[in-house]
């Protein structure tokens, strides 16, 4: 498996992830995050896709939201 990491991407290679992790085959572009209040689960990981933060660190930045209450 290759490298998800910005360093081993380009922003098209980042955005094709993004798209391929989050697509069910239901056709709903928010079936990833919209319902746990994430709303679109693109707009979600756009950092990613720019190269400013790791996939990691957005949902770690993302749980901690909830752990806190």
């Amino acid at each position: 498996m290759k490298s998800i990491l910005i360093k081993d991407t380009t922003p098209e290679e980042r955005e094709q992830i993004i798209r391929q992790s989050l697509d069910c085959g239901g056709g709903c572009d928010f079936c990833s995050s919209c319902w746990l209040g994430g709303g679109s689960p693109y707009d979600m990981y756009q950092e990613y896709i720019d190269g400013k933060k790791e996939i990691a660190q957005i949902n770690a930045e993302y749980r901690a939201r909830y752990a806190r209450g």
